[in-house]
């Protein structure tokens, strides 16, 4: 157990001092609230630590055998069977303890004592008054389990869809690698045909970025000018590729470089632009970047123009996986703290996107 969790915590955890402090509070507060009405503390004490060895055989008898073993599993005939004959039993041995045990310290005077017989043969003065003495806190003590475990249970869950969102991202991440060298790798191959002296410049430029991909975006968040450095190297590469064919403009501003967000959150949507614009739109093609952050809200929109296609067929670029994955990436980086608009026409795909940097 770590000695750094909470003093509440440890408690909760170790069930057998959990179980100590859960009795003795109880037998404290009834005592207390007996002794209020009438009687001393004392004599109050003694009664209820009389009843206490029947309480505890009910308790856990009920809780630790006849619910899960018995009820839980539909035994439902033997479960009432259990409990009237265990019930009955605990209360004589209750009402034994009182007029042997507690009575003869707490009274005055000298007193008849019931018979052992004498008890047995009462049922229902057993049943009005020492099944609710016995088994008030019985029924107490189970009310508080069901809900540690209900609560149990929503933590697990909580757990488990974290584990599993956890594992998605990383899987989402490692997607991310190879579709951008792949991309990258058709940019180079492109400059090789033409022997272009800008091919060792290229492949240098997608070393540093790889290096930046592969092993410092490990964490959960980066400084946003980071995300903005990569972006820039990209496009930086891309304009070796393209030249002056090509109408390029991005324009950034940030009132926060240091803001943090999820890494290559949004490279995506750039690499998209290049891969599905310009190297398929030959003739003037333009890509405008505006990403500008003010007051934690991110705000970014990737337009290109691209060839004429049929508006009632999805275009490649929206259904590209880029696209999807960034998308997904989105929903389990900052759910309900992102909108994503995407407007594809037949000459044109714009996106706009809007992040509330928050809770980041």
């Amino acid at each position: 157990m770590s000695t750094n969790l909470p003093f509440v915590d440890r408690i909760v955890q170790n069930s057998v001092l959990s179980h100590i402090l859960f009795w003795c509070s109880f037998l404290l507060i009834f005592t207390l609230l007996g002794s209020l009405n009438s009687g001393s503390f004392s004599s109050h004490l003694i009664n209820y630590l009389a009843l206490l060895p029947s309480q505890l055989a009910a308790a856990y008898f009920l809780n630790y055998y006849q619910i899960p073993v018995l009820f839980l599993k539909k035994r439902y005939v033997r479960f009432v069977i259990s409990f009237l004959v265990s019930g009955y039993v605990f209360v004589v041995f209750a009402r034994i303890c009182t007029v042997h045990i507690a009575e003869p310290l707490t009274r005055e005077g000298m007193f008849e004592k019931e018979t052992f017989l004498e008890i047995l043969a009462d049922p229902f003065y057993l049943f009005y008054v020492y099944f609710p003495a016995v088994y008030v806190i019985v029924f107490l003590m189970m009310a508080i389990k069901s809900i540690k475990r209900g609560f149990e249970e929503k933590h697990q869950l909580e757990v488990l869809q974290k584990e599993k969102a956890k594992t998605e991202l990383q899987f989402l991440k490692a997607q991310i690698h190879p579709h951008f060298l792949f991309n990258t790798l058709n940019s180079i191959y492109a400059l090789t045909l033409t022997k272009s002296d800008a091919a060792p410049e290229v492949v240098l430029k997608l070393s540093e970025m790889l290096d930046y991909i592969l092993y410092q975006c490990n964490e959960p968040t980066i400084a946003l000018h980071k995300e903005i450095t990569l972006i820039q190297g990209y496009i930086d590469l891309e304009k070796i590729r393209y030249g002056d064919q090509l109408d390029l403009e991005f324009i950034h501003e940030l009132s926060d470089k240091q803001r943090p967000i999820a890494p290559l959150i949004l490279l995506g949507f750039i690499e998209n632009a290049f891969k599905h614009g310009a190297s398929k739109n030959p003739i003037n093609p333009k890509i405008h970047i505006q990403l500008q952050e003010k007051e934690s809200q991110l705000y970014l929109r990737v337009y290109n123009t691209k060839i004429s296609v049929k508006s009632d067929v999805t275009s490649e670029q929206t259904k590209g996986i880029g696209i999807t994955n960034v998308s997904r990436q989105l929903e389990l980086h900052y759910p309900n703290a992102h909108t994503l608009k995407i407007e594809d026409t037949e000459t044109s795909y714009e996106v706009q996107l809007t992040i509330d940097l928050t809770n980041k």
